[in-house]
């Protein structure tokens, strides 16, 4: 059995680790090639490419890269063309992921999306590609299955990866014991995993902490970078903005578990602090053309997937996702800023509640538990590797079966 993975993201590197372990102990004889991360190589899959290092967002960014793109989807074609495959499994990364579709669809190869795109949320006219191109939609959030079968695809829900990670993962207990003993409460600011949005976000979380410790002086800071590069980066911004942080890459499990509250840009990372019960401020900045578009395509209340987890009804009625004043405002878990504005203000009153009223954050906390118990459980990156195998059988006994003369 050989399995080809399309993975672009660091997030969906993680993801399909794990998936390919899971898949590995079903089928210790099943290969596993393609694009991915350094996650997956050490997993075992063999990597015609790292396309984690080509993670980008919107439009522009794609457009400067797109050669590389078109050079990876031609290796691809010839790949499929030149060996027999038993499936193709995407993970995130519908721009460059459609077009690894088509090609496998072309060579006749069975497509799995493991983590389908947000098309509920940004883009729900694209669900036509999703028929046409996905054989298997394999969802993580549980009101996707039926939005996706409703509208015609074979989906099933199989819970969200990230959990699988966070009952596996173990904190480093010296870093923490030694970090976590000094009695002033720690802000651990996580700017995302992207250039691009470190860039975007870091220096409004960084107002935002000088504009805590005006009001609140014994408090520290901590920055959780992705790699070197997005350390230096925080390093120097922090110089600029005068703002004493500690930066570390490769601590963001610990930093999030020894802080009292955080600061993030939306992402994956918000069910890892749901699952750690931290009280969060969700920022994500962008331009103001870009605030435009997305108001105009947004479907979703939220962007925060921990604030999806909690909504009964995810339909957007207004361009203005959260606004801390509004009736029901102090319920959702995490205050989320979408803006191409100034939302320091705002993310200091929340932090600074946090920081100095035991009442406030034990409250927040409870709130993170109840929706905890409800949503974060292990077992989806073993239960799509049984959906996976049980189709691929399916499909290769149907293809083996002789005809059978009129």
């Amino acid at each position: 059995m050989r399995i080809f993975f399309s993975v672009g993201e660091p997030s969906g590197d993680l993801h399909g680790a794990n998936l390919i372990r899971e898949l590995r102990t079903l089928n210790p004889d099943a290969e596993f090639v393609g694009y991915g991360g350094p996650k997956m190589a050490k997993a075992g899959c063999v990597l015609h490419e790292d396309l984690t290092k080509l993670a980008v967002m919107w439009l522009l960014h794609a457009i400067l890269n797109i050669h590389k793109f078109w050079d990876l989807l031609q290796r691809a074609d010839r790949y499929f063309a030149g060996h027999k495959l038993d499936a193709v499994v995407l993970i995130d990364y519908p721009g460059f992921n459609w077009w690894i579709a088509r090609k496998a669809k072309r060579h006749k190869v069975p497509v799995f999306y493991y983590g389908a795109p947000q098309m509920w949320g940004w883009a729900p006219w694209r669900i036509k590609k999703m028929k046409r191109l996905v054989d298997h939609v394999l969802c993580k959030l549980p009101f996707e299955e039926k939005w996706y079968s409703d509208r015609g695809c074979k989906a099933t829900f199989v819970g969200h990866p990230y959990f699988d990670e966070m009952h596996q993962q173990e904190l480093d207990s010296e870093f923490t014991d030694q970090y976590g003993c000094d009695q002033r409460p720690l802000i651990t600011i996580l700017p995302g995993s992207r250039i691009q949005e470190v860039t975007r976000n870091l220096k409004w979380f960084l107002k935002t902490a000088a504009k805590v410790r005006e009001r609140q002086s014994d408090v520290r800071f901590a920055i959780a970078s992705f790699n070197k590069q997005q350390a230096l980066i925080a390093r120097c911004e922090c110089e600029e903005a005068n703002v004493p942080a500690d930066v570390f890459v490769g601590r963001t499990p610990e930093l999030i578990n020894v802080a009292r509250c955080c600061m993030a840009c939306s992402g994956s990372v918000s069910l890892e602090l749901l699952h750690n019960l931290k009280p969060t401020v969700i920022l994500y900045h962008i331009r103001r053309f870009d605030w435009f578009i997305q108001a105009l395509l947004r479907q979703v209340k939220y962007i925060t997937l921990a604030n999806l987890l909690f909504t009964k009804d995810i339909r957007a009625t207004s361009v203005h996702l959260f606004d801390p004043d509004s009736p029901g405002a102090e319920r959702v878990p995490f205050p989320e800023y979408v803006t191409f504005g100034d939302k320091s203000s705002e993310m200091a009153r929340h932090i600074h509640l946090w920081v100095t009223s035991d009442q406030e954050r034990d409250a927040r906390v409870e709130q993170l538990k109840e929706l905890k118990a409800r949503f974060c459980f292990p077992g989806a990156s073993r239960k799509a590797a049984e959906y996976i195998m049980t189709e691929v059988e399916v499909t290769s006994n149907t293809t083996r079966r002789p005809s059978i003369a009129a």
